[in-house]
């Protein structure tokens, strides 16, 4: 089978998705970039709490079928377009994430309400719609990532990209995490946002106590 352990990784990171409640039946796609400039990205119609390696489809830059005996996710446009225009995108993860969906559909930004919301890029754009599986909406989406390696998706969902597959999901869990603290601050009052200074200071602090590496002495 070729590419076999990015096929495992990919069924891997549907299933850990699908555990987290991130993602419903056939409800979203992901992918990870491969070498001899492949992509092994999930099939369309495919249900994450069940897929297997073996499931996955293999495409090339362009978009065709070069292994798999299923189609390609109906968001290959997508994928391919991140690969293209992002710097550093070695995977792509999108979900309809419940908490990320819905606020995709009343604001224009997820403010920076908390600071580990900076692995996000900072506030989280939302994507223009466009109908699924069109090359517009994978414009909107790619587009909008130029900012950070999070956004959500008008009315749709969430999208997310990181160098490697753990790194995307990771991004993926963080984002809905984000969505809900927001969400869940908003029903209280306006929530505060953190200013550009606050978050600079953060930067700092990390960089100078090298927060959250293991120390070696």
């Amino acid at each position: 089978m070729k590419l076999a352990a990015e096929r495992e990784a990919v069924a891997g990171a549907c299933r850990r998705l699908a555990a987290d409640g991130l993602v419903i039946q056939t409800a979203g796609n992901v992918s990870v970039r491969a070498e001899d400039d492949l992509v092994v990205v999930t099939p369309t119609g495919g249900v994450f709490e069940e897929l297997e390696a073996d499931q996955m489809t293999v495409v090339d830059r362009a978009g065709e079928v070069v292994d798999g005996r299923h189609a390609p996710t109906s968001e290959i446009s997508l994928h391919l377009l991140a690969y293209e225009r992002l710097e550093g995108a070695g995977a792509v993860v999108h979900t309809h994430a419940p908490m990320a969906t819905a606020l995709s559909c009343v604001v224009d930004e997820v403010p920076a309400v908390h600071y580990s919301m900076l692995l996000l890029g900072g506030a989280v754009p939302v994507a223009d719609y466009a109908t699924f599986g069109t090359e517009e909406l994978a414009r909107n989406v790619v587009s909008a990532l130029e900012q950070g390696p999070a956004a959500l998706m008008r009315s749709h969902g969430a999208t997310t990209y990181g160098h490697d597959l753990d790194q995307a999901v990771e991004l993926a869990q963080l984002l809905e995490w984000a969505c809900t603290v927001y969400w869940r601050a908003s029903m209280i009052g306006q929530p505060a946002v953190l200013t550009r200074e606050q978050l600079e200071d953060v930067v700092k602090v990390v960089q100078e106590r090298s927060y959250g590496r293991l120390s070696e002495a």
